[in-house]
């Protein structure tokens, strides 16, 4: 079996630690606003999804735009660090927060940092995956990304159980910044990324 060129498991592997993160609060967001927020409900739960990955999907189409325009991908390195920036100082955030709108806003800044993760991850991934080996190496990046969302989210459900909400947020902050430091001392400087300015 291929295994995939050396950037593309870098690039997978910074996408797994990004799931991985927030994927441990998915079984317990629901119960963190319902049971800890002041006015939280099952109706609040829903708008704050909704209020996530409509900013997401909202702002997306032009962050990427701003990175094609320039040419070349380090540009795309400093939008993907200062989004995982954002994916670790939420989660400490949601720590001290006790008001629906807290989280309101916080869903939404979430969304501007996934918007300029996810988009680039793919981006990179897109222009350096192997040829002829395209739908096996997404299947990679899926596969990765699904255990880790899997995993982190049996994993958060214990935690909060044992240590309560604020461990996981954390917990969520912490592997986000290991993320972050793949990013930085891996992908940001790896001589395979394309230099370029603007068109």
């Amino acid at each position: 079996m291929i295994k995939p060129n050396k950037l593309i498991l870098k690039i997978i592997c910074a996408s797994f630690f990004v799931h991985a993160g927030w994927g441990l609060i998915t079984p317990i967001f629901a119960l963190f606003i319902t049971g800890q927020i002041n006015g939280g409900n099952v109706e609040m739960v829903g708008i704050a999804v909704g209020i996530y990955w409509i900013t997401k999907s909202l702002i997306q189409p032009f962050l990427a735009y701003r990175m094609d325009v320039v040419k070349g991908e380090h540009d795309d390195m400093v939008f993907l660090l200062r989004g995982t920036l954002i994916a670790t100082l939420v989660p400490l955030v949601y720590i001290f927060v006790s008001e629906v709108w807290h989280v309101f806003l916080l869903e939404a800044v979430r969304g501007v940092g996934f918007a300029m993760v996810i988009p680039t991850l793919s981006g990179v991934l897109t222009r350096h995956v192997d040829k002829d080996w395209e739908i096996y190496t997404w299947s990679l990046e899926s596969t990765a990304m699904g255990m880790a969302v899997g995993f982190s989210a049996v994993f958060g459900g214990v935690v909060a159980g044992l240590l309560g909400f604020q461990a996981v947020f954390l917990l969520v902050s912490l592997i986000s910044a290991f993320s972050m430091c793949v990013v930085y001392f891996t992908i940001k400087k790896d001589p395979w990324l394309r230099d370029g300015k603007e068109k």
